[in-house]
């Protein structure tokens, strides 16, 4: 429930602080008095796209806030989802609109985006404007309407849950479909591929090996040479020896003296050190020289082994064995999917049906739900209609099936005709004006019935009525207002103002400052006197006051 509203630097409002009862309020005033800029800042407030040009002319900012009482909403969850403070008894709504175009939103002085405060005053106020109307259009809200009555909102998303699997596996069969007729057009020529990469028999490492293996083999004599070079110095006679026999003389000359010259020592067991690691090469070198032969037989097959793996890297742009094995894998992996595709679109196929049929049962179940509700809906639309001077009404909600969607199978049309001798049509096609606002008036009415609405505000829907019809439509209103319920009405019909608890007048006011709009709340003098001016204009007459009084009585 709306409880406090606060506007500051708003177009023509510099300042307004108002409190809001429960129950049916009416909101007066001339046309440009302002009304329609009270509504606009509840927009802004809700999420409605802000213009600087809102800003009161020479501010900065304009500011709209409002306090709300959640106690009955059983919001909590949105609360906690968005992490937000929550307060059942002060829920704080706030927007800010700066002039350089910045606009900033709160709930409960957590700075929110405009998603999260639009989302929570959808589920706070309910706007009902002229152009609303044009929802009675709107196939989607005649069979929310329907679901409404129906209270069929559990059954609703467990059939929607089934629909979107549904749609998934459709999804998926479409896809598999996709990919195997795609797979079988290359099945050939993976096989190709296939066979000739397994021809190439590839291993990993292997082109690096056939490459050094291959390098040795073209440099042999370049090898050897080196190697006898290398052996020939260690070996031949230089003086008495080769180097080995110098380095062993070498060795025992200093051996013989380290009993004598200790200091020796060190640098004789590195010597000798340097003795036994050269031999060892030399050893090494020797069997390397042994070991090394030119076999052309095997240089060809390298070569044609390599060859092959470029021309395979090449065919297929890549650049290491490594790849090619991995290609080998996909086309194997691939191959083996065409292999058990069938079987697998199979199964698919199967859950397919089966989670269709599910979907068609829980289809069915809500047809059913659908249709006491829409004989309800029938009724109540006759009883609600008729006292607001539609005695001729006829209404029919008609059910067509359609092809399974999110929403069922269903296709609702409101059907209506005024008078006995027309036949019935779609509404929007033979309502007029000011029948489209009672039906929707009536429609608001029954829903608040059957779900707890948030405030609602209704913006001159009774545009087109009068006298006994206006009454009844006050009524209406005021009905709905019951049961903890807060209505509120900008009206220019005095029988529907004489019918709210509270009445709120909005007017303009001309200062130094320029033109201001102002809103207030009437006391019972004061709104025998706004009524009868209602009824009379801007010269009130004595007839006019009584009228008021009378109308007053009535409530």
């Amino acid at each position: 429930m709306l409880r406090q509203l606060y506007i500051s630097n708003f177009t023509l409002i510099d300042t307004l602080n108002i409190r809001f009862n429960p129950g049916f309020s009416v909101i007066t005033g001339e046309t440009g008095a302002g009304k329609s800029i009270i509504l606009g800042a509840i927009n802004l407030l809700l999420g409605q796209r802000a213009d600087i040009k809102s800003i009161k002319s020479g501010c900065s900012k304009c500011v709209i806030e409002a306090h709300f009482d959640i106690d009955k909403y059983k919001i909590q969850d949105f609360f906690l989802s968005n992490d937000i403070d929550y307060d059942e008894s002060d829920c704080i709504l706030r927007r800010e609109l700066s002039v350089s175009g910045k606009s900033r939103a709160f709930i409960n002085d957590t700075p929110v985006a405009l998603s999260t405060i639009r989302s929570l005053g959808q589920l706070l106020v309910d706007i009902h404007s002229q152009h609303q109307n044009l929802a009675l259009n709107d196939d989607d809200f005649q069979l929310k309407t329907v679901d409404i009555i129906a209270k069929d909102k559990k059954l609703l998303e467990k059939y929607k849950d089934c629909f979107n699997s549904y749609k998934k596996i459709k999804n998926d069969v479409a896809k598999l479909h996709h990919e195997i007729e795609e797979s079988r057009k290359n099945e050939d020529y993976w096989r190709f591929q296939l066979k000739e990469l397994t021809d190439a028999n590839l291993t990993e490492g292997m082109q690096g090996e056939l490459e050094r293996e291959g390098e040795k083999l073209s440099h042999v004599e370049e090898i050897k040479t080196a190697l006898y070079s290398v052996d020939d110095i260690f070996n031949s006679k230089v003086s008495d020896g080769g180097v080995l026999s110098e380095l062993k003389e070498s060795v025992k000359l200093l051996d013989s003296i380290k009993n004598i010259y200790e200091d020796i020592n060190p640098i004789s067991e590195r010597l000798e050190s340097c003795f036994i690691e050269l031999k060892d090469i030399s050893n090494d070198i020797s069997s390397e020289t042994d070991n090394i032969e030119f076999d052309p037989t095997r240089l060809d097959q390298i070569n044609r082994q390599l060859d092959k793996i470029y021309t395979l890297e090449k065919k297929y742009h890549l650049s290491t064995i490594e790849e090619l094995i991995d290609l080998r894998k996909n086309i194997e992996i691939q191959l083996d999917n065409i292999e058990n595709s069938d079987e697998k679109l199979a199964e698919l196929e199967k859950s397919e049906k089966e989670q269709l049929n599910k979907c068609e049962k829980l289809a069915k179940e809500l047809s059913t739900v659908r249709k006491v509700a829409a004989n309800t809906i029938e009724e109540e639309m006759l009883n609600k209609l008729v006292p607001l001077g539609i005695p001729n009404i006829r209404f029919c909600v008609k059910m067509e099936d359609k092809e399974l969607s999110i929403n069922g199978r269903d296709h609702i049309t409101f059907l209506f005709s005024a008078n006995n001798s027309s036949p019935l049509q779609p509404i929007s096609q033979v309502a007029s004006g000011g029948e489209i606002a009672r039906v929707m008036l009536s429609i608001k009415a029954m829903i608040s019935g059957a779900v707890k609405l948030p405030t609602i505000i209704f913006d001159e829907i009774d545009t087109g009525a009068s006298g006994k019809i206006a009454e009844k439509m006050g009524d209406l209103m005021q009905e709905m207002a019951s049961f903890e319920r807060q209505v509120i009405s900008i009206t220019h019909l005095p029988q529907i103002a004489a019918r709210g608890t509270t009445h709120y007048k909005v007017f303009k006011e001309e200062t130094e400052n320029g033109t201001k709009s102002r809103m207030q709340v009437l006391n019972k003098d004061e709104r025998i006197l706004e009524i009868a001016q209602m009824l009379s204009g801007s010269e009130i007459t004595e007839a006019a006051i009584n009228n008021a009084k009378e109308l007053l009585k009535s409530i």
